[in-house]
Parts: C-alpha cells; structure tokens; sequence
C-alpha cells in the first residue's frame, strides 16, 4: 500500500524531501543516540508527529505507542508504520494509566507547548519507577540568541540548558544525562563552505530566496547523514538541540 507524505508545515519534519534532509536527519541523530534505551521496553512516544522517529524505536522496543494531538498526523503514522500503535491524545493528559509504560520518548516537542511543567508531570506519572523520559529540544541559546521570544512561529517556549534541567528537576525526575548535539566534522566544514552557516544559507533560501535553492546547497542539504552529527556531554551552551535522560525515582 503506497502512503501519501505528510505535507511540510514548518511545525514537523517529514522524510524523503531533498529540502528538510538536513533537520530530518538531526532529528534521525538524537533517535538513533536513544534507542538502546528503549531495547526491550515499553514505549509511549508522546508527540510522534510523522511516525519515523517511534518506527526507528519499534525496531528494538517491546512494544511501542505513538501519541499525537492531530488527527492527520495520527492517521498517517498508523497508515505508514504498521508495528506501531497508534493513538490521537492530548499530550496535556496523556491517556495512559500511571506506572504503565518504561519509557517516555518526547522528541523535540516540548518547545511547543504552553504547559511543560503540567506536561512533564503526565510523563512522570505514567513511567513505571526507574523508567527513563528521553527529551530533545532546540537550545534556546543557538537557536534564538539574545531572545526570550523564539524566532520559529511554531514554538512557544525554547529552553537553555539549565531550564530544561530544572523542569526535569521539578517534575520529580533524576537526570541522568544532558548531551548536546552539535555539527560533526563533515557539516562544520559545509559550514565554512556556505559562509559560516549551513543552518543560515538554508534559512535565506526561504526568507529571501522565495524558495530557490542554488543547486551546490541543495546537494550538499540532500547529502547530510545522521552520523553527521555528535552527541557530547560537554560545552552544552554552544550545542544546536539539548538531550536529555531523566529517571522516574
């Protein structure tokens, strides 16, 4: 059965398109990083968006949820990846009993939400004890410098890297790990050779470029690899999206 593309909103990210290689590929790095956690477990991934992400965790998971709020979104993701099961629920209050699932998988979606306390609260309550909440999201530092407000419409509050500790904290979680991912070697020299800034010549490309990508850029965006990236404990401040592992006590 062929399954139609989710269409690009600028909310989520999509597979298969040469332009949103790039950033599917820095979400696809975060996943691969986690899923040895996941090896074995019941997981709820709270936010699936596309489906890519909770199939790549299915592939050593025990079993494992895809949650979204949108009913496009879900129905696609339980068209396109059918080892998964597939749920359309209010990440607000998630429709899982307490203490039911091992792992919490939340990748880059806590920036669009308006109650993250409340949020991470449902996560705490529906992991069993000594299960993990993996979370990933946009450093607020690189990704809006010098802002409170961040420059993507979609978000709604971006987070440095001791925020997102304290939230982890206040939700009555033990972190285990902050990472941040940053460019490996072969991005940070498409970075000198697009004027310092891959992420910036891509962003002109739909701001001033109406669209038109010059053919080197293109090839170069179509090109990226999840192990382009590096996931390190060190320098988070400087890091381009934040990883963190916290544990239900």
């Amino acid at each position: 059965m062929t399954v139609e593309p989710l269409p690009l909103t600028g909310e989520r990210t999509v597979p298969g398109v040469p332009q949103e290689n790039y950033w599917f590929r820095r979400h696809e790095a975060a996943y691969l990083d986690l899923a040895p956690l996941c090896a074995g477990a019941e997981v709820l991934e709270a936010g699936c968006g596309e489906g890519y992400g909770a199939a790549l965790l299915a592939q050593g998971a025990a079993r494992v949820v895809a949650l979204d709020y949108d009913e496009l979104t879900a129905a696609h993701a339980h068209r396109a990846y059918p080892e998964l099961a597939v749920l359309r629920g209010n990440l607000a209050a998630l429709p899982l009993r307490d203490a039911s699932v091992d792992v919490v998988a939340n990748l880059q979606v806590i920036e669009h939400l308006w109650d993250q306390e409340g949020f991470l609260a449902e996560c705490a309550r529906v992991l069993r004890p000594g299960g993990r909440l993996l979370v990933t999201t946009p450093n607020r530092l690189t990704f809006s410098p010098g802002r409170d407000t961040p420059l993507n419409p979609f978000h709604t509050r971006e987070l440095a890297p001791d925020e997102l500790a304290g939230l982890l904290v206040g939700a009555g979680l033990r972190v285990e790990r902050l990472a941040g991912l940053r460019h490996g070697p072969r991005l940070r020299e498409l970075d000198a050779a697009f004027g310092g800034s891959l992420i910036d010549a891509q962003v002109r490309v739909v701001v001033d470029g109406g669209g038109r990508w010059p053919a080197d850029l293109l090839a170069a965006v179509s090109a990226v690899r999840g192990d382009d990236f590096e996931i390190t404990d060190d320098d988070l401040d400087t890091s381009l999206d934040l990883v963190a592992v916290a544990v239900r006590r």
